[in-house]
């Protein structure tokens, strides 16, 4: 299973790599005898198309036009397949874990993997295809900090850049509905429903290296976003969606009191 992640891992075309991501996941059920193997990219595999540019050079369109509408279903299309590469990162980079961690993450990049998928056949039908936009190459910035580190890789990525989709997903389903996109919006609910699944499975394995090392979840959380310069945790909170998926009250309010703490007067 984890040398046939690896191979999607290391394609380049998206519909392939797609197809080895559904293939990996099929073997998930067969004995797993390569755990102490590390399989490291030093880049995934992404195709010539989109162009990456910095995140402020992605230009900002509005909803009103066709164009716009495009534009926001392609950038989140490149979120999607940024993550079916972290997912599979995650479960090829690190060795020595139990067999349950690395099926886990083939089955978050499988879902990864239809989510983009939905998204890039939607786009299709408004004229444009996954590389008509230029993208920025954030989310996968910080997998490459914690590539050799997979307590900062769980402890960051997971409770930090893909729970923040829990918290604006809503609300661009909402702007996508306003705008006549029930397709999109159908397609968001599906990445919110599964988000909260793959947000549920990074906590759980922070929770579980934690406590394998002895160490405080809490203290080594805020170690670690210092130590990668990690972005800040901004409410409003979807909090129904942000609990199910294994965060504590007690965490949320801390983070609302924080940043109500360094708000302006």
């Amino acid at each position: 299973m984890r040398r046939t992640a690896y191979a999607a891992l290391l394609e380049s075309d998206p519909a392939r790599k797609v197809e080895l991501t559904r293939a990996a996941f099929a073997l998930r059920d067969a004995p797993l005898d390569d755990l102490a193997q590390a399989y490291a990219a030093e880049q995934p595999g992404r195709p010539p198309r989109p162009a990456l540019v910095h995140a402020a050079r992605v230009p900002s369109r509005g909803l009103g036009s066709p164009a716009g509408r495009a534009a926001l279903i392609h950038a989140i299309a490149h979120i999607e397949f940024n993550a079916i590469n972290l997912a599979l990162d995650a479960a090829c980079r690190f060795p020595n874990l139990p067999e349950a961690y690395y099926r886990d993450w083939v089955g978050v990049a499988v879902e990864e993997a239809l989510h983009h998928s939905l998204l890039v056949e939607h786009l299709q039908t408004l004229g444009h295809t996954y590389g008509d936009f230029d993208a920025h190459n954030g989310l996968w910035e910080m997998a490459e900090k914690t590539r050799d580190d997979v307590v900062g890789r769980m402890g960051l990525v997971p409770r930090i850049l893909e729970a923040r989709g829990l918290d604006v997903t809503p609300a661009i389903q909402a702007k996508m509905l306003r705008h006549g996109e029930s397709r999109a919006a159908e397609i968001l609910d599906i990445i919110l429903r599964d988000e909260v699944g793959h947000v549920a499975i990074g906590n759980h394995w922070y929770g579980w290296l934690c406590a394998k090392r002895g160490l405080d979840p809490v203290a080594e959380f805020a170690a670690l976003s210092l130590r990668y310069n990690a972005p800040k945790i901004r409410p409003p909170f979807n909090r129904e969606g942000r609990l199910r998926g294994g965060f504590t009250a007690a965490e949320l309010d801390a983070w609302e009191r924080e940043a109500l703490a360094q708000s302006p007067e």
